[in-house]
């Protein structure tokens, strides 16, 4: 540190200037500044001030498995091992003493050089690891990929090093970070039929899909090798394979690059927050001591996800995360990482059946700093590598400065979920009737985000659609939905679910900070939940798929609510919706259901009442002329027509001084005004 008195300075400026936009962070500005500097004194630590920590995070490139020019390195972290072998298909799975691995330093590294006839593509290979007291086969942690033979159900590594390398038609691809519209998506069941989905089947069938609805940005799930397919992929084994179960490296690249080639950037689920516990195909004792990359004793085991936690405090365990998020951008040109399960890292506690009340919860002895510092180098490495990538942080507690720039005092990510938003709605749908709704707090749960931190919203996510929980659809229609969505059925219920759908989705995209996303199949009221093959449903494929025939039928309503998803997000990129100017209330009122408000160039106005239509509805705007762009009650949505489509409004005074415009607001509608002159 060259000037330690211009350092601290800097830090405390930095801090004076946070607690000046939220003087409620004003009594933790010691823990704020202790924060920043262990950013950067870790920073300092792992690259001794010589050399950029993106190159610190290049651990990929020099363990596992690489070819050179004529022979094989391989190169493994095991200090408690007392001894090493690669074992492989070649060798009958038998030690040799020519595939003893040696080693090479006191810090527990191993290594062995073999010829190139040794290893050809497709080959499998392990290593057994001895240890005082015992020994176990164990899959290579930097292992870029993984197979499960169908038969024996083992895992072992496999060579990946094909004759012709995969070859980038769109290597220069930039994501575009405003107003970021995301498809989260599951490639494995994201086919209609009853079975696993492949990277090619997604690429082939589904990215079309994504084209045509709209959205931006694709958030692809599971892919880090998980050994349990019902985990969703959040219990990773080998983080730095791509999940073979779906396909190829190859093909997954192909996958990312005609997304590429569509304008659409490719965000990946990156869970460093835990790691699967199984012993063979994990981390997880992987040296013989509970220890070496996780927590001992009860601190390294998750108790609500039977899973391990990791040390962020050890350096060896910094090298192989960060080495992990350089590895995937490197590799697969994804665009950006979502960041899995954040509350559970930043508290010793995982933030388990807590509710967050104050700013007191953020700065207890319960934060691991060493995670919060961890996630900030993470932001480091991603955006100097790829100043466009995206960032975006998984956290239901609300913890300060996540999504602000490392130069404001934060923790560098772009953005954050507002994770309250679908715990929202779901409690409206479940445990209030609509006409009971209270306008007033939905406007609040919608826009309550911290104003300098960029955020995402969504009505519904994954975890809304999983068995144990209800979408919205089938929260608002029931069983309905299975007798009642023929486009000639009349059926109350369905009509209200319908209706109720569209105006949900429309006002949460509407008031969105910077982001929206939709969880595939729920942008036309998918009906069925997600029920993964397990013991307990008879290893049944029947729920983990989706089934898109529905929102192709003509003859369903499916399509309606499909097409009124894909015409809110065309509305949403033209007129740039998203972004700095954040919604203006113009008017709420909770008896009559009525909420409007002004965004852009937009008014918004919506009548959640269940049985009230408005003739000549008054609402505050500013003088103009105004054009109705969209209705959620047109015929083309399945509604009932009952607002003539394109209609001009204009504004008149009151009072000589007020401007109001006059609208027709029937029962459960939504329309959508831009100002045209």
């Amino acid at each position: 540190m060259a000037n330690p008195n211009a350092y601290f300075h800097h830090i405390k400026r930095i801090v004076t200037q946070l607690v000046e936009k939220d003087p409620l962070l004003g009594p933790h500005e010691p823990a704020l500044r202790r924060r920043l500097i262990r950013i950067d004194e870790t920073a300092h630590r792992l690259t001794d001030g010589k050399i950029p920590l993106a190159e610190f995070a290049s651990g990929h490139e020099y363990f596992g498995l690489h070819l050179k020019s004529d022979h094989w390195v391989f190169r493994e972290w095991a200090p408690n091992a007392e001894s090493v072998y690669i074992i492989s298909s070649r060798s009958g799975w038998e030690e040799k003493s020519e595939l003893k691995l040696k080693p090479i330093n006191a810090a527990g590294v191993w290594e062995i050089l073999l010829p190139k006839s040794f290893l050809n593509h497709l080959d499998l290979y392990r290593l057994r690891i001895y240890w005082p007291g015992g020994s176990g086969d164990r899959i290579p942690a930097y292992a870029r990929r993984v197979v499960q033979d169908p038969g024996t159900l083992i895992f072992n590594a496999q060579v990946w090093a094909p004759e012709t390398p995969y070859h980038w038609r769109h290597p220069h691809f930039t994501s575009k970070t405003d107003g970021v519209l995301i498809y989260e998506a599951h490639v494995g069941m994201a086919q209609e039929k009853e079975g696993i989905g492949t990277y090619e089947e997604f690429r082939k069938n589904i990215l079309p899909r994504i084209v045509r609805s709209g959205y931006n940005t694709i958030q692809l799930m599971a892919i880090q090798e998980h050994p349990y397919y019902a985990s969703f992929g959040y219990h990773v084994s080998s983080f730095f394979a791509a999940s073979s179960r779906f396909g190829t490296p190859d093909e997954l690249k192909a996958l990312i690059d005609d997304a590429h080639g569509a304008g659409i950037a490719v965000v990946m689920d990156l869970i460093h927050s835990h790691a699967v516990s199984n012993e063979v195909e994990g981390l997880s004792r992987f040296d013989g001591t509970l220890h070496q990359y996780f927590h001992g004793g009860t601190r390294g085991n998750h108790r609500a996800w039977d899973s391990r936690c990791f040390d962020y405090g050890k350096i060896q365990v910094l090298h192989f995360l960060l080495s992990n998020c350089r590895f995937w951008l490197d590799e697969y040109h994804v665009d950006g990482f979502r960041f899995d399960g954040i509350t559970s890292m930043l508290y010793l506690d995982h933030g388990l059946e807590k509710i967050f009340t104050g700013y007191d919860d953020y700065f207890k002895e319960n934060v691991d700093e060493d995670a919060l510092v961890y996630l900030a180098l993470a932001n480091k490495v991603i955006h100097s590598l790829r100043p466009d990538a995206m960032t975006i942080a998984e956290d239901i507690s609300g913890m300060p400065g996540l999504a602000l720039p490392e130069a404001r005092g934060g923790f560098g990510f772009d953005y954050r979920f507002a994770m309250g938003i679908p715990d929202y709605w779901i409690k409206l749908t479940k445990e209030t009737p609509d006409e009971d709704w209270r306008l007033g707090h939905l406007w609040f749960e919608l826009n309550n985000r911290r104003a300098d931190e960029k955020s995402i919203s969504y009505a519904e996510s994954h975890d809304q659609a999983l068995v144990g929980d209800q979408t919205l659809i089938f929260r608002m229609v029931g069983g309905e939905i299975y007798d009642h969505m023929c486009a000639g059925d009349k059926n109350l219920r369905v009509d209200r679910g319908m209706a109720l759908h569209k105006i949900i989705r429309l006002i949460t995209l509407a008031t969105a900070g910077h982001g929206y996303l939709n969880f595939m199949g729920n942008e036309f009221g998918h009906p069925e939940w997600i029920d993964f093959p397990r013991e307990g449903n008879g290893w049944s494929y029947q729920f983990a798929l989706r089934q898109w025939r529905l929102a192709d039928d003509p003859n369903l309503k499916y399509r309606f609510l499909a097409r009124f998803d894909r015409d809110m997000i065309v509305l949403t990129k033209e007129f740039g919706l998203l972004g700095e100017q954040l919604p203006e209330l113009l008017h709420e009122h909770s008896g009559n259901k009525i909420i409007a408000f002004k965004r852009s160039s937009l008014i918004f106005a919506f009548n959640f009442h269940s049985s009230e239509s408005y003739a000549d509805y008054r609402i505050p705007a500013p003088a103009g002329k105004y054009q109705m762009i969209l209705n959620s009650d047109d015929v083309v949505y399945g509604g009932h027509n009952r607002v003539a489509p394109y209609q001009i409004h204009f504004t008149r005074t009151v009072d000589n001084q007020n401007h109001i415009l006059s609208l027709y607001l029937p029962t459960r509608t939504a329309i959508v005004l831009n100002k045209a002159d």
